[in-house]
């Protein structure tokens, strides 16, 4: 169905031809009279939407630019994202503030005042009128003045003359800072003929590519690949305009925008009072500020509702909140009467349904009847099915009682349309009904605000793995050595550039770019320095050896488990009823797409007869919970129980609320035990339990108890399984032999790890963040009583609550008298775990239900407590936690649409150790959802991998370093895959031709490398040989290649044979080289040096040895005595270049294509 019915629907109401009449005809009495617009419309009875709808349609049809003016910032944010989508993206422009306090100049933010340069320029610009979306807070914020703005503009367009050096000299004069690679903005850079610079005037940076003086091409870029993504004919370079504040002369938004824009305020009482109230916290500011450096008054900075009233009455204004006439004609100095005109609109808001569909059905059945057309509003197609999946379930249900009614009730008359709303309503005279899906679901509707900022955190996060000289650095070949950086070497006569390692006495070894996969950064234990051996010597083979034997050894046997498995028959759970579609239409975020496919995943399992066992990683608060609730109903419902196990007291007592919470409209029971309950009432539920009568039991180890007897276990769900200790694991294994078992885990398992172990046990990992949170914003501070006054009065004031972390028992009493004492009214409350259980648990619990305010504890909440209301988190003494914990703590924060605050209280960075200070700076760069893989894997590398196939072998990560025992790993999975399991693996991923040659080593004497002066910065070319070295395909290479020439300009010589080379590689592995030589004009192959290999009797040998025979005047095959025996060689003679070797090797690409 198509969307643009809703943005029409107000079209032929009477009230809106009204409108557009009304203030079309002010318009032209202002114009003839040449008075000012003192006229007000009052938008009478306009409910949710529809006042989006109207205004959009309005805008539509007048060709004025739009101010709308709402109540706070997440009002504008909801009908900023409904006009985008009534009006189209690029017409609707969210104006916001750019501070958090008034002359805190350091706490503006970047991204804001990008998004009101955006403005700034787009009102400047002679592009069509727009509606501009704000809120008070912005408008209390004079700008600069118009002139200033243009005086300050660089507007550069294609073809432009312009010298390199004069664009350089301006950027400096506008403050921006010169750097390597552009990431924020204000920044510049220049390589070359191309200059990239990100303007403080749309949200991605620009990219200009010169010809001589010429401007040859602009184009925007992505922050986070730095590649291209359109191209633009004129731009223009606006410099911080929040930043030189104090100087300038300012003026009021009212008066920089046109003066025939029409101003609509939802209230504008409460628009007056906010800005008074801003204006008086801005004096007091002011009061505060040092007299030594000047700064301008607030009078000069910042609007009071006096100076706006004089200034919004030059414009035609329309207002839907109440008392408005009244408050401007008291400041008009001629008390004139503003000549008033209603408009009244007949709409009411959508009802609620408490998500009961048999109201919802009826009452759609009953406008219906009256002549309404009925629409439903959903955010996805996904959702629009739901709706006819539950209508039609509940219409079957109804079906038993009144059959004759089954025809009425099977017919819901309603349309879905994918186009989310903010708020439905019911329009009675056009006779519509529009309802939208958040609501029905009674779930929590998310607004979206551009964001061109957030990509930066991508980039600081390749800089925490990249190499830098003296790290230590792991070959998988030759062991531990020191990275000695990219070196330049002379190979007869041309440069080619190879990484050097240092190994122990004194011992060089030059790694050649076409080998970087071999190498890796070495990940031990923080700070532990590995043991260097010298080049060559036995002890690295051995330790490599034994680790393989030993990782073998295990991973052997988690894969005869899973054979193992594979053959039993489990539980067969029946297809979702409507109940289970109910549940999961009921959950109040929406799906995020890794939610949506783990569940399909889970049911595919639960639904299929073999017995599930799937692990489903998914960072802090993505939602991995409800994701299990849905297998738990899943299973209730089909008469099986559930156990659900859980590492600690808290949170079993915490997903015990969770569930009951979830499930409490469905037919289930839900029961815990945990060391908070008494001995009376756990006999009770285990009574229960034996009787069948709990269907889901949520508990902590006692569940593996001999004395906890299950009626019938269908399902087991182990959450945060990284925290049960090995005794818990074996005790669990004897459970589930073929009940389902779902695992839950915050702490990811690196990826390659994932990949091979694909074959042990299913994996479903959610990646992407619930789409309606913020990033919690984090600092590091010292322990200052101001900063902790601040911060937990202004989360009290918001209504939140906070957590204070402490971790030392004996004076967590004088921490809590210190917050008492700063902040008196706040109630503080503290938790720890030497408490007794039920005094424990009734504190969270009145913490949960918001009775106090603060609440000073120990680690304790680190795992699931989870608190909505609680946005603001303290961690003392942070640098003595490790990593992962400090990011389950911030975790516990920011689970609700409100901004949250992460403060690391930590001594001064030179007294915390070097480890410590890494870590709290890398939790201060990934404040993004989502990071937690990220710190995972600089922190977990070591210990979750150990956990990975049981606790003993952490000893040899820290002595290969984390990623070579990844390859280990790899290796020794492919070995058994090859052999020993060979039947199990054709059956579960298909047959694979055997690979004879793992990789082909390839030795020049040309020139392949980047040079410097095409890619100056040396980490970024390393970057790039890495990211070269794992292009696998012809297609990736050229996409390489086009990045390339897009980042830096046309590739030379050099760059272009290094990507050549690339293709001898792939070539001479298809048939079987293990080591490809250019030299003296020569091209010579060696061919596998195992003379008992199968290869030579493979397809693949035979065609080479036919082209041989057939061309003998194009290469030769000759033997040639070595140490270690004889060794084949193909020769090709005359090679002089590296295009010629392509040249001579191609035929064997289509050759093998044509025999095999």
């Amino acid at each position: 169905m198509p969307n643009t019915v809703i943005p029409t629907l107000f079209e032929q109401s009477p009230q809106t031809r009204k409108l557009w009449d009304t203030i079309a005809e002010n318009v032209t009495l202002s114009a003839d009279e040449g008075l000012s617009n003192e006229s007000q419309i009052f938008l009478k009875g306009l409910t949710g939407s529809s006042l989006s709808l109207v205004l959009g349609d309005v805008f539509r049809n007048s060709d004025a630019p739009f101010l709308l003016i709402f109540d706070d910032k997440e009002q504008a944010a909801y009908y900023l994202n409904d006009l985008e989508r009534i009006v189209g993206e690029n017409d609707v422009l969210f104006y916001p503030g750019s501070y958090r306090r008034p002359y805190q100049i350091e706490e503006t933010d970047n991204a804001n005042v990008l998004l009101r340069a955006e403005v700034l320029n787009r009102i400047n610009s002679r592009k069509k009128p727009a509606v501009i979306v704000t809120y008070p807070d912005a408008l209390f914020e004079k700008v600069v003045t118009r002139k200033e703005l243009d005086k300050n503009t660089l507007k550069i367009k294609l073809e432009d003359t312009l010298s390199l050096d004069f664009l350089n000299e301006v950027l400096f004069e506008y403050q921006f800072k010169r750097v390597d690679f552009v990431t924020e903005p204000g920044e510049f850079s220049v390589r070359g003929g191309i200059v990239d610079v990100f303007s403080f005037s749309h949200d991605e940076p620009y990219r200009l590519e010169f010809f001589g003086d010429e401007v040859d091409s602009i184009r925007t870029f992505d922050v986070e690949t730095q590649l291209s993504t359109e191209k633009v004919k004129k731009i223009s370079i606006i410099p911080n305009v929040a930043n030189k504040a104090l100087t300038e002369k300012r003026e009021s938004f009212l008066s920089y925008i046109s003066p025939k824009t029409i101003v609509f305020s939802k209230n504008t009482d409460l628009l007056f009072a906010r800005l008074d109230d801003f204006f008086e916290k801005a004096k007091e500011a002011f009061k505060g500020l040092s007299q030594d450096i000047k700064h301008a008054k607030p009078e000069g900075l910042f609007l009071n509702s006096t100076s706006f009233k004089s200034k919004i009455k030059d414009f035609q204004l329309l207002t839907s909140g109440a008392s408005t006439a009244l408050s401007l004609t008291d400041v008009t100095l001629s008390a004139v009467e503003m000549p008033t005109t209603e408009i009244i609109f007949n709409t009411k808001p959508q009802p609620s349904f408490n998500k009961k569909f048999d109201l919802l059905i009826k009452n759609l059945n009953e406008y219906n009847t009256k002549g309404y057309t009925n629409y439903i509003c959903c955010a996805s197609e996904q959702q629009a099915k739901r709706f006819q999946d539950i209508f039609a379930s509940t219409a079957l249900s109804d079906q038993d009682d009144a059959p004759t009614d089954t025809e009425r009730s099977r017919s819901v008359h309603y349309k879905t349309v994918v186009f989310p709303l903010f708020q439905g309503f019911i329009d009675d005279d056009l006779k519509i009904v529009c309802y939208t899906d958040h609501q029905i679901f009674e779930r929590y509707h998310k607004f979206n605000l551009k964001n061109g900022y957030a990509k930066k955190q991508a980039i600081t996060l390749k800089e925490l793995n990249k190499l830098e000289i003296g790290d230590y650095v792991t070959h998988i070949d030759h062991g531990i050595g020191k990275f000695g950086g990219l070196q330049k070497i002379d190979v007869q006569g041309n440069k080619q550039e190879a990484i050097k390692l240092m190994y122990g006495e004194r011992d060089i070894l030059y790694v050649s770019i076409h080998s970087l996969h071999k190498i890796s950064k070495f990940n031990g234990k923080d700070g532990a320095v590995p043991k260097i051996y010298k080049l060559g010597s036995a002890a690295w083979k051995k330790l490599k050896q034994k680790t393989k034997s030993r990782v073998k050894k295990i991973a052997f046997n988690l894969i005869k488990v899973y054979a193992k498995r594979r053959l039993e028959k489990g539980f067969q759970y029946a297809p979702d009823s409507y109940l289970q579609n109910e549940l999961e239409a009921s959950f109040i975020y929406e799906d995020t797409p890794d939610q949506s496919t783990a569940t399909e995943d889970i049911k595919r399992d639960m639904e299929s007869e073999r017995p599930m066992d799937r692990l489903i990683c998914g960072d802090v608060g993505f939602g991995k919970t409800e994701v299990a609730i849905r297998a738990a109903f899943k299973a209730a419902e089909n008469g099986k129980q559930v156990a659900v196990l859980v590492p600690t007291t808290i949170l079993a007592f915490q997903h015990h609320r969770t569930f009951t919470e979830r499930l409490k409209e469905m037919p289930v029971t839900v029961d815990y035990l945990n060391r908070f309950r008494t001995a009376k009432e756990r006999r009770i539920t285990l009574e229960k339990l034996e009787a069948g009568k709990v269907d889901i039991l949520i508990g902590t180890h006692q569940l593996v108890n001999k004395n906890v007897k299950f009626k019938d276990l269908g399902l087991l769900i182990v959450d945060e399984e990284q925290k049960f200790g090995v005794s818990v694991k074996d005790k669990l294994k004897a459970i589930k032999e073929n009940v389902d078992v779902l695992t839950l885990t915050a702490t990811p398992i690196p990826r390659t790890l994932q990949f091979s172990l694909m074959a042990a046990r299913d994996l479903s990992v959610i990646n992407t963040p619930p789409p309606n949170r913020y990033p919690i914003e984090s600092r590091v501070i010292r322990f200052t009583e101001d900063t902790i006054r601040d911060a937990i009065s202004y989360e009290i004031q918001r209504g939140g609550q906070v957590f204070f972390i402490h971790n030392r028992i004996e004076n967590i009493k004088e921490v809590a008298g210190m917050i008492q004492r700063l902040v008196p009214d706040a109630k503080v409350g503290i938790g720890h775990g030497q408490m007794e259980g039920k005094k424990l648990e009734s504190l969270m619990l009145s913490f949960m239900n918001s009775e106090f305010d603060v609440l000073v504890s120990t680690t304790i909440v680190e795992s699931g407590l989870d608190v909505t209301n609680a946005n603001t988190i303290f961690i003392n003494n942070a640098n003595n936690f490790g990593l992962s914990d400090l990011h389950q703590m911030r975790g516990r924060v920011g689970r609700s649409n409100k901004k949250a605050f992460c403060y690391f209280i930590t001594p001064p960075y030179d007294v915390m150790t070097t480890d410590a200070r890494k870590r709290i700076e890398a939790l201060e760069q990934f404040t993004a959802l989502g990071s937690g893989f990220n710190i995972a894997m600089k922190d977990l590398e070591i210990r979750g991998a150990g956990d990975l196939l049981g606790g003993e072998q952490s000893g040899f990560i820290n002595e290969i370093g984390f990623e070579t025992y990844q390859k280990i790993l790899a290796e020794a999975i492919d070995e058994l895959k090859e052999n020993e399991f060979k039947e199990l693996y054709d059956e579960v991923e298909g047959h694979h031709e055997k690979v004879f040659v793992k990789e082909t080593q390839i030795d020049s004497d040309f020139e392949l490398l980047f040079p410097d002066d095409y890619i100056n910065n040396i980490t970024e070319r390393l970057n790039l040989y890495t990211e070269l070295n794992q292009v696998k395909d012809e297609e990736a290479l050229l996409k390489f290649e086009k990045e390339l020439i897009d980042r830096f300009g046309e590739l030379p010589s050099q760059a272009e044979d290094l990507l050549n080379s690339v293709r001898i590689k792939w070539i001479a592995n298809t048939i079987g080289l293990e080591k490809v030589v250019m030299k003296n004009n020569k091209l010579i192959g060696y061919f596998i040096s195992d003379q008992q290999s199968e290869f030579y009797q493979s397809a693949a040998f035979t065609s080479v040895l036919q082209f041989v025979q057939m061309y003998p005047q194009r290469c030769k095959m000759k033997e040639k005595k070595t140490r270690n025996g004889l060794r084949l060689l193909l020769v090709f003679e005359g090679i002089s270049s590296l295009e010629k070797a392509l040249k001579a090797l191609a035929p064997f690409e289509t050759q093998e294509t044509l025999i095999v």
